[in-house]
């Protein structure tokens, strides 16, 4: 059967466009010219907080996290970052004496906040009490989520001392205590991957033996 003029055409403009593409894709290849990405315009402003008792001025990405903010703008690099989505504690950092995930908040919500890192709790020659009990009861193995671990534990103390209730908490109404319980259970949210959870609390429940 003999194919209409109509066929013949189309086949045709076919033809023609493929070649024509081929054509245009080659001579970028031999040009190098590529066409410019789509990108989106950063968005800045400005923050200040006080990080280790020394204050900051800063001007960044309005996205950019309060974790971000202390290792990549400040180079306080103790601050560890594990799984970017608030379920390791490894990211905890004292804002206000209150522990946080600083990953899950942005730097931009803390204009004015007194923020503590691993790096202003002590020294190598003055320990916080916290940091020396860890040494102690061997709180640690490969040591990456310890900034983490330690950072939470004080701000638990600081919970219990408030007489901030928990889920184990017998009453609401009773303050609660330092057991090992109690602590287990506010210190779930940081993940410890080499199994020195029981370490942890032992040095845990020495600080707050010392402290009441």
């Amino acid at each position: 059967m003999e194919e209409s003029n109509e066929s013949m055409i189309t086949r045709r403009e076919m033809i023609a466009g493929t070649t024509a593409a081929v054509a245009a894709i080659a001579l970028l290849n031999v040009t190098g010219t590529q066409a410019a990405p789509h990108t989106i315009p950063l968005s800045l402003a400005k923050v200040s907080f006080t990080v280790n008792g020394k204050s900051h001025n800063l001007e960044m990405d309005t996205r950019t996290t309060l974790l971000d903010a202390l290792r990549e703008h400040l180079h306080f690099t103790g601050t560890k970052k594990g799984c970017d989505h608030g379920q390791c504690g490894a990211c905890t950092v004292l804002v206000n004496n209150q522990r946080i995930n600083s990953c899950l908040s942005l730097a931009l919500q803390h204009q004015g906040d007194a923020i503590t890192t691993i790096e202003g709790l002590g020294t190598p020659d003055k320990l916080h009490p916290m940091q020396a009990a860890f040494i102690k009861h061997d709180g640690y193995q490969c040591g990456y989520c310890t900034p983490g671990q330690i950072c939470s534990a004080i701000g638990v103390l600081n919970e219990i001392k408030a007489g901030i209730p928990s889920h184990v908490s017998a009453s609401l109404l009773e303050k609660p205590q330092a057991t090992n319980l109690e602590l287990r259970e506010r210190m779930s949210g940081n993940i410890c991957r080499c199994g020195a959870y029981s370490n942890i609390a032992e040095a845990m429940h020495e600080v707050a033996e010392k402290q009441a």
